[in-house]
């Protein structure tokens, strides 16, 4: 049986939407105007009317986020939001508030966010039987453990993060950015506390680690073991980044689209999610794009190190290391070559990130715009701006085409004109026209005007054999290099401008069969009653209003704890992290057995002297970061 696999990639915008589609996307998840958890990522209802029309052209779905918890007084103006994206066309939204679930909604599927905590396979068997049809899986899971997932739940339409920014806590189970800042991640306005340099000190205040980004991680990146994501069962591949630009948009996108298509040119059991051939103009290259350098993260377990501990910015691609540094220019030992206005950075003896733009290259040798310190030879150079790349990535870098094919045959009131496309949709017209035999063949002049799609979303497939016009009174065929069937007893004259009012008439009958025929899901939410895991739900349920506390009441659950955001309490754990120092230090008493020379608890202490004490459950291979102390 086949399997429809999507690429899901993300919108800041519209603009950012539309080049999703244009490069490969297979669905696009984007910001509602208000509820989303990127709340400097909303998007007005007029932008995401028109990106669903668009996208449906091309059979990609749109998904609007609604994944933030919400308040009592929220729930309608939700609820009437809910409705107008229904009416739009929105293909699915992405909640985490289970409040929503309780609302009067119309038959639009639901997906679970990963802001939902879904990482084991009785919470995905819960969500799945309380109506999701589709489970965001937590970024830490490892193949197996997805693999578990699928085999205990085959029917269940799993979605994976392939690619982008990583969250050191486990997704919706994060309150640093609440507890310090008064920011709720879980209501879409994270201060990325992660990101910020700490010291690590031990129980007797000796430093351990100085002013290092101790909690910020490398980028995900994925792209070489997608086919094994296939096939442990994940459907959906997730590109993060609805806070990224247009050009990381259609960099990330057009790289996984090729590895995409060249999996299912080999492995027929999966098939593309949409429908087109995409053409890029440039070549994808995913360190191009903004990266603190990549990882797997645990998808094969823990092992590598996942960190970016010198710097929360963009280091870009490896270009080399320093070979020479004189007077105003330096060289780099390297095989690419930097260009006039591109931005590069190292890393300097303090292990703090240096950055500096290139003003002009010459023979090789870079003039940067401004002066700089010395740099110690052979220093690894990075590029994180190249400015020629960005420029192709400024201008129209894809086209998006469906393949036809024409059919042309003469009726008895004149003649008969029809497209079909890569999925069997058809349309077909009559046009009443009087008949005049030609002085010459007409084969090559008919099927040039039906090539000439121009800026519609079709082609002509290739390499298809077709019937042509003869000199002789019987219907007779050869093939011709394009989908062109052409069938006439005669060979009749049908001047240009004639048969391109046709195509054109024909082409937008086709568009409207596609969109009669798109196959939008429609899923009716019921009311369950199968029991949740627990019967007492701590403030890591999220609850923060009472369809929340009642959906879960309705499940089986006896105490619901109010959400930290409503009542903050200093027991409260503010992140659980698959990232642990012990291990990244080389102090794991599980897999290194070397005992620490410091001696614990430790603290993470902040620039305005907060310490957040550090605890590890190594039984669950978890480190927690505890509420802040002076």
């Amino acid at each position: 049986m086949k399997r429809k696999i999507e690429l899901l990639a993300p919108a800041k915008n519209l603009e950012c939407g539309i080049a999703a589609v244009d490069h490969g996307a297979d669905s696009v998840y984007i910001g509602a105007p208000k509820f989303g958890a990127r709340a400097a990522a909303t998007n007005s209802a007029q932008d995401i009317a028109q990106l669903v029309e668009y996208a449906h052209r091309y059979g990609v779905r749109v998904y609007v986020t609604l994944n933030t918890i919400l308040t009592d007084d929220e729930l309608s103006e939700a609820e009437a939001l809910v409705w107008q994206l229904y009416r739009m066309g929105v293909d699915a939204l992405i909640v985490q508030d289970m409040g929503l679930t309780r609302l009067h909604l119309p038959p639009i599927p639901l997906h679970a966010s990963t802001q939902a905590d879904n990482r084991t396979i009785d919470k995905v068997r819960f969500l799945a039987k309380a109506g999701f049809r589709q489970v965001v899986l937590a970024r830490e899971l490892t193949l197996q453990e997805i693999t578990a997932i699928h085999q205990a739940l085959p029917d269940v339409a799993l979605e994976a993060f392939v690619h982008g920014a990583l969250c050191v806590s486990y997704s919706g189970q994060c309150y640093a950015s609440q507890a310090c800042f008064g920011r709720s991640a879980n209501r879409g306005e994270c201060a990325q506390f992660c990101r910020l340099p700490f010291n690590l000190v031990d129980a007797d205040g000796r430093v351990v680690v100085q002013q290092k980004h101790l909690l910020s991680l490398r980028d995900l990146n994925q792209s070489d073991l997608i086919e094994e994501l296939l096939d442990a069962g994940v459907t959906s591949l997730k590109i993060e980044g609805r806070l990224k630009e247009v050009s990381y948009v259609k960099n990330v996108t057009a790289a996984y689209r090729r590895r995409l298509d060249e999996i299912f040119s080999r492995r027929s059991e999966y098939v593309k999610a949409s429908s087109g051939r995409v053409i890029t103009t440039f070549t994808p290259q995913l360190d191009k794009s903004f990266s603190r350098g990549f990882t797997h993260y645990f998808l094969h377990g823990r092992g590598e190190e996942v960190t970016s501990m010198d710097t929360p910015k963009s280091m870009g691609e490896w270009m080399g290391t320093l070979k020479e540094q004189r007077g105003s220019y330096l060289t780099v030992a390297g095989v690419k070559p930097f260009h006039n206005g591109d931005g590069a950075c190292y890393i300097d003896e303090k292990g703090v990130m240096q950055g500096f733009r290139i003003n002009r290259v010459e023979n090789g040798r870079l003039y940067p715009a401004t002066s700089l310190p010395r740099i110690k030879p052979r220093t690894p150079i990075y590029r994180n701006l190249d400015q020629e790349f960005e420029k192709l990535l400024q201008r129209k870098s894809a086209d998006r085409k469906i393949a036809v094919r024409w059919q042309l045959w003469e009726v008895s009131t004149g003649f008969a004109l029809q497209a079909q496309d890569e999925e069997g949709h058809r349309a077909a017209l009559l046009f009443p026209y009087e008949k005049q035999e030609a002085n010459t063949p007409q084969a090559d002049h008919l099927r040039r005007q039906l090539l000439r799609l121009g800026d519609t979303p079709f082609e002509v497939i290739p390499q298809v054999s077709a019937t042509s016009p003869a000199s002789s009174r019987q219907p007779q065929s050869h093939p011709l290099p394009e989908g062109v069937e052409i069938v006439m007893s005669r060979s009749w004259f049908i001047p240009a401008s004639v048969v391109a009012d046709w195509r054109r008439q024909v082409i937008r009958a086709l568009e409207r069969v596609r969109a009669i025929c798109y196959p939008r899901e429609v899923a009716p939410w019921r009311p369950t009653v199968h029991p949740f895991s627990t019967t007492h739900l701590t403030y890591l349920g999220n609850v923060m209003n009472s369809q929340a506390r009642a959906f879960y009441a309705a499940h089986g659950v006896s105490q619901v704890d109010a959400a930290f955001e409503q009542h903050p309490t200093e027991e409260a754990v503010l992140m659980f992290s698959k990232h642990c120092l012990r291990y990244s230090l080389g102090w794991c008493p599980t897999r290194h057995r070397v005992k620490s020379p410091f001696r614990e608890p430790y603290y993470l202490v902040s620039s305005d002297g907060r310490r957040f004490r550090l605890s590890f459950d190594c039984q669950s291979c978890i480190m927690k970061v505890h509420y802040p102390h002076n």
